[in-house]
């Protein structure tokens, strides 16, 4: 099934399911950068879209409604995903909706969902990076159902301490991390060097390696 033919039998089954202005917002909500998002970030992703409501309605602290632009609702995560244009949600917005937005979304992780969003502008020109941070978000909860890089769980423990750690990574971290032995971490750090998710660095004497950093591909592994 071709994107455009899962796109459609994806929105008509929503459309079938909803009635007045829940319809009615759909049939008008979902536009440019909605779709764009469902064609360069989350079909590259999945192939389908199960799971993925658009234009999904919840209540915000005031008891008012208001369409996120999509939810995915899985077993594990209840995710909202807003995309958001740079006139809309900076030039055009006023105080007042500044402070409506950001309660808004405390309200929303309160009440059980993980709020993220992503600049229109990086889902139109830099689709890559929005499915990296994606999937390393994804991969928390349903790494299994991610096309990612074969690895083990302690190659992907690694790159997740190293990102949390904000700092290169040494063999010791990764040893009182996981409570493994020396060589299954030198084993691991050295395969995630090999496939350049990791550059090791030298010391002073430029043989023995006492550093590992961070590769800009390494979230593509989570």
């Amino acid at each position: 099934m071709t994107f455009e033919q899962a796109h459609g039998a994806f929105l008509e089954l929503h459309l079938e399911r909803r009635d007045g202005e829940r319809r009615g917002r759909l049939e008008r909500g979902h536009r440019e950068a909605e779709k764009l998002f469902c064609r360069q970030v989350w079909w590259p992703m999945f192939g389908q879209f199960d799971d993925l409501h658009p234009d999904f309605e919840v209540l915000d602290w005031r008891g008012l409604a208001y369409f996120c632009d999509f939810a995915w609702l899985a077993p594990a995560v209840k995710l909202i995903i807003e995309i958001k244009g740079f006139v809309p949600h900076v030039r055009d917005m006023d105080r007042q909706k500044y402070c409506n937005e950001l309660n808004r979304e405390t309200f929303l992780a309160a009440m059980g969902y993980q709020v993220v969003s992503f600049a229109y502008d990086d889902v139109a020109h830099r689709p890559e990076l929005c499915i990296t941070l994606l999937r390393m978000l994804l991969g928390r909860y349903q790494t299994q159902a991610l096309p990612v890089a074969s690895a083990g769980v302690h190659e992907k423990e690694i790159i997740r301490l190293a990102y949390t750690l904000a700092r290169p990574l040494r063999t010791i971290d990764v040893k009182r991390h996981l409570r493994l032995n020396y060589r299954t971490v030198v084993r691991s750090l050295a395969l995630l060097c090999d496939h350049g998710m990791l550059a090791p660095v030298a010391g002073t004497d430029g043989k023995r390696v006492v550093r590992y950093e961070l590769q800009p591909n390494a979230g593509k592994l989570l």
